[in-house]
């Protein structure tokens, strides 16, 4: 009895094994490789498939998704002779499970090499500052290579990404010279451009507050020269109203005469002719209130100065005001 227990406990053993091999549950986004005795089969895809066992083995399991592989720095020798270091990121998926498996034996390692490559024959066909201007250029290029050599492994490149471009550290030292010496340089200049915007501000203002002055300065003269003449004019029409007399005209006369001489740039005083009559004029009303004379009863005159024998200067009259 115990050699037939035995047997059926080996027997439920391969069973249970047979059934773990025959159900076989692919994750999603993933494929499997099927060989039956050495040869390709089918693919399995998401979800649960069943296998022949002991006959169908699983070759490989693929994932699907995107893959990123970042590439170590490789030395390209550009145009003018100079070595850079790149470091590429490939983001690439696979779409034919198959061909990814039997078509390369490492479709990474493959990827790698060939970007390699492709950089080498990119950037020694540019010169340094256009390999450091020129990333999108290259990436697309790049690109453009990479998928259509790894088309047939069943590979998709979706983006090549230039992480860096490390140039020499001679070139390094030259470059941040030269970008100082540029930064400098746009410094002097705007400092210019705002010492000269400044200046045309100020003397624009200067100009304005010139032309103001003047303006107000002209404005205050004909101000001042149409009050001179309305005070003239109200001080004539007033001597009108009031119909003067000879002696009270002699007598303003005489009191304009001190005014006429003061100012300290008046060196010389010219004594118009007129001043006979307006002496003369007042010599006859202050005889009219002197004392009665001794013999006939009439005021004597009082004596009036001569006239000076030098010719003075005649004034025309000017006419009345209107």
């Amino acid at each position: 009895m115990q050699p037939i227990i035995l047997v059926l406990i080996i027997l439920v053993v391969l069973v249970f094994i047979a059934l773990i091999k025959t159900i076989q549950v692919i994750p999603q986004a993933s494929a499997a490789i099927v060989e039956r005795f050495g040869r390709y089969t089918r693919t399995l895809n998401a979800g649960l498939n069943i296998v022949v066992p002991f006959i169908d083995t699983i070759r490989n399991r693929v994932d699907l998704r995107e893959q990123v592989v970042p590439f170590p720095p490789q030395p390209v020798i550009t145009q003018d002779n100079l070595v850079v270091n790149i470091d590429t990121v490939i983001y690439y998926q696979v779409t034919d499970a198959r061909a990814a498996t039997y078509e390369v034996a490492s479709y990474i390692q493959a990827i790698e090499q060939l970007t390699v490559t492709t950089l080498r024959n990119i950037i020694g066909g540019m010169d340094l500052e256009r390999t450091l201007t020129s990333r999108e250029e290259i990436n697309a290029a790049l690109r453009g290579v990479l998928d259509e050599a790894t088309g047939r492994w069943g590979i998709r490149v979706n983006r090549v990404e230039l992480k860096a471009i490390e140039p020499p550290t001679s070139i390094q030292d030259s470059m941040e010279k030269q970008m100082r010496a540029d930064r400098d340089k746009r410094a002097a200049i705007l400092t210019a451009e705002g010492v000269r915007q400044s200046e045309i501000l100020t003397a624009e203002g200067e100009k304005q507050a010139a032309i103001l002055r003047a303006e107000g300065e002209a404005r205050s003269a004909a101000l001042r020269a149409e009050g001179e003449a309305q005070a003239i004019r109200t001080v004539f029409e007033s001597i009108h109203a009031g119909d003067p007399d000879q002696k009270l005209l002699s007598y303003q006369y005489l009191q304009m005469l001190p005014k006429i001489a003061e100012g300290d740039a008046n060196k010389l005083w010219i004594v118009p002719s007129e001043i006979g009559d307006a002496l003369k004029g007042l010599g006859g009303a202050l005889g009219n209130f002197g004392p009665p004379s001794t013999t006939g009863g009439e005021a004597a005159a009082p004596a009036v100065p001569k006239p000076s024998t030098r010719k003075a200067p005649t004034y025309r009259e000017q006419p009345p005001l209107e």
